[in-house]
């Protein structure tokens, strides 16, 4: 829990203190500090007890007080990203990790500085012990107040922070217990008496009946059903289009036949973080209610193996009729959308769309883990999204797309494959070309979270080990304003 408060009090059992190198060298401490704290804090500074390196620590007591110093160096060089960071570093260290009660007092009260500790502290202290007998004390405390005079930007930015976690918490959780009928049951449970939401859902005999056939084919391996659950918030008046948001949920994916090797199998049961990220954004959005018309598709499969598995050279049909040459059974997800973004387009004609997958190993290859990789066929639709993700810290950049790509994907044999060729060239882009031959030029933002989407270190940045709800924030932050 934060709360916002216009200044600091230091009535807390514990405090964070802010400061940059400017502030230690000059030994400028705020005037509201009380005489012992500026005190105590004056001296540490004096004797030069605390390091010059960004994101070093030193703690003192003040009576029965426990106030632990930041040190944030050089401002120049303090981005919101490394402030997220040793704001989260100093909460999970072994001074206040197990503080009940904590007073975080900020180097500067500005907007930037606000966002990035309430970040810090929900999104960054995040830890998934679900399945830990003895638990870890990572952040105990439940009670931060924050040296900031409330603001309603600070109060979304909290409600969106839950929306994060509440998508991590289904990416990091067990594949058999997060299938497509759990993730039906989260959704019916969020949507559930709540006006201006309403629900579809179409099962393996629906699926066949509309003829989704590449999503079908994707789960013929599996003994789980697959699902494609559209929500549909009308927040808007009737006469304005939905935005749609659609999301790649592969609750497993070995790869299929083309089975992943040890080493890149373990920890796919993230495959689903696309379709997480979108049920993260709807829990936003149904707590936000802003005046808008959004569409809510996650394509539920998982991709396993057996006698029933689809195997490479196979031709299916899709939704929008386009018949697809299968050249990898690992390249999954895209048959999965291709689907899903069809049969949305052409159902409920969105003014414009975003997918969000976990889609290509050779974006992280590209971009690497820090950031979300960005492909539209409008400009205007792709700087927004820019905006929004580097507004919220979930960065993203954009890659481009152009017509000559579309030759990556001939067959001699289909009308399209679902991989590219020369093999092994540019597979976030031809993944992402696969998908635009579905939106039927809607305008169309597809967000690439397979680096982003999950963290295999125990800490990277702001994260810990596990998920990090890549997609969440920068969608919501879209869809409020736009």
């Amino acid at each position: 829990m934060i709360r916002f408060r216009k200044t600091a009090a230091f009535d807390k059992p514990a405090g964070l203190v802010l400061l940059d190198q400017t502030q230690i060298k000059q030994q400028k401490i705020s005037a509201v500090f009380p005489p012992e704290i500026r005190k105590a804090v004056l001296s540490v500074l004096k004797t030069g007890y605390l390091s010059d390196s960004a994101g070093a620590v030193f703690p003192l007591t003040v009576g029965e007080k426990l106030i632990v110093v930041l040190n944030l160096g050089d401002p120049s060089r303090l981005t919101p990203a490394y402030l997220r960071q040793y704001i989260r570093s100093a909460l999970v260290s072994s001074y206040l990790k197990t503080q009940k009660e904590l007073e975080i007092v900020l180097h500067r009260q500005t907007d930037e500085s606000v966002l990035a500790a309430i970040d810090a502290v929900l999104i960054g202290t995040y830890s998934w012990q679900k399945y830990k007998t003895k638990k870890i004390p990572e952040f105990a405390s439940q009670k931060i107040w924050l040296a900031a005079a409330p603001k309603k930007s600070y109060e979304t930015a909290v409600v969106v922070a839950g929306g994060v976690n509440f998508a991590r918490d289904l990416v990091n959780d067990n594949a058999d217990d997060v299938t497509s009928q759990y993730f039906e049951k989260v959704i019916r449970d969020l949507i559930k008496g709540q006006k201006k939401f309403s629900l579809e859902v179409l099962n393996r005999k629906e699926l066949k009946q509309k003829g989704l056939n590449l999503h079908l084919a994707v789960n013929q391996g599996s003994n789980k059903d697959p699902k494609l659950i559209i929500v549909k918030y009308d927040g808007a008046a009737k006469s304005r289009k939905h935005t749609a948001l659609i999301g790649k949920g592969l609750t497993y994916d070995t790869g299929g036949l083309n089975l992943k090797p040890t080493g890149s199998i373990e920890d796919m049961r993230m495959d689903m973080g696309g379709a997480a990220a979108v049920v993260g954004t709807l829990r936003n959005i149904i707590k936000l209610r802003p005046k808008k018309n959004i569409l809510f598709v996650v394509g539920m499969a998982e991709n396993t193996t057996d006698a029933n598995s689809y195997k490479p050279g196979d031709i299916f049909k899709s939704y929008n009729g386009k018949t697809v040459e299968i050249g990898n059974t690992d390249a999954e997800g895209r048959l999965v959308l291709a689907d899903a973004i069809s049969y949305t387009v052409r159902r409920y004609h969105p003014e414009r769309l975003f997918d969000v997958a976990t889609l290509t190993g050779a974006c992280i290859v590209a971009l690497g883990h820090d950031h979300i990789g960005l492909v539209s066929n409008h400009d205007t639709f792709a700087n927004a999204a820019l905006k929004a993700a580097a507004a919220t810290n979930d960065r993203a950049w954009r890659l481009p797309s152009y017509p000559e790509i579309a030759e990556a994907l001939h067959s001699q044999i289909a009308d399209i494959k679902n991989i590219g060729w020369p093999k092994g060239a540019a597979g976030a882009l031809t993944a992402a070309e696969f998908l635009r031959q579905f939106t039927e030029d809607t305008p169309w933002v597809h967000l690439d979270i397979a680096g982003a989407g999950f963290n295999d270190s125990p800490a990277r940045g702001y994260y810990a080990y596990g998920a990090t709800g890549a997609g969440v924030r920068l969608m919501t932050r879209y869809l409020l304003e736009n």
